[in-house]
């Protein structure tokens, strides 16, 4: 039995991964039903959408006292959104928080590696509440439904 046929097997769905210069993977994911281009992260505590994109996501975002950090020093100020619906293909989160984040800086470095921009970051606060399993050689992320 293959790795795909036991987890799905085992209630995970499928999802795809597209490669991406950078050596990230891109998903399709949707908030509140609106679909946008992610990427994987799974050094990211947290799920991001760009701070530009509230509207498109229809996101209601309030301060947050966290602020974010990444492999840089400086700290990044950020919003919540709380109660949002997240759907990765057939898996679906209802009633989670989303972080906002300016994400210029990761947009111009794609850009600047003729790779598309990004919608948001998919992170590990998403990939532990899947149960994530992620098969790098055939380009799959598997999430169960809890």
């Amino acid at each position: 039995m293959s790795l795909s046929e036991f987890l799905l097997n085992k209630s995970y769905f499928k999802v795809k991964m597209h490669p991406i210069a950078s050596n990230h993977f891109k998903i399709i994911s949707k908030v509140n039903g609106v679909k946008g281009l992610f990427i994987l992260d799974t050094g990211a505590s947290t799920t991001f959408v760009d701070l530009k994109l509230e509207d498109k996501f229809k996101l209601t975002s309030h301060p947050s006292v966290v602020k974010a950090s990444g492999a840089g020093r400086d700290k990044i100020d950020t919003l919540i959104s709380k109660n949002n619906t997240l759907s990765i293909g057939g898996w679906i989160k209802t009633r989670f928080p989303i972080a906002l984040i300016d994400l210029s800086y990761v947009n111009d470095a794609f850009e600047s590696i003729n790779t598309s921009p990004v919608d948001g970051i998919i992170g590990a606060d998403i990939l532990k509440k899947g149960f994530a399993v992620i098969d790098y050689e055939k380009r799959y992320l598997y999430l169960k439904h809890s």
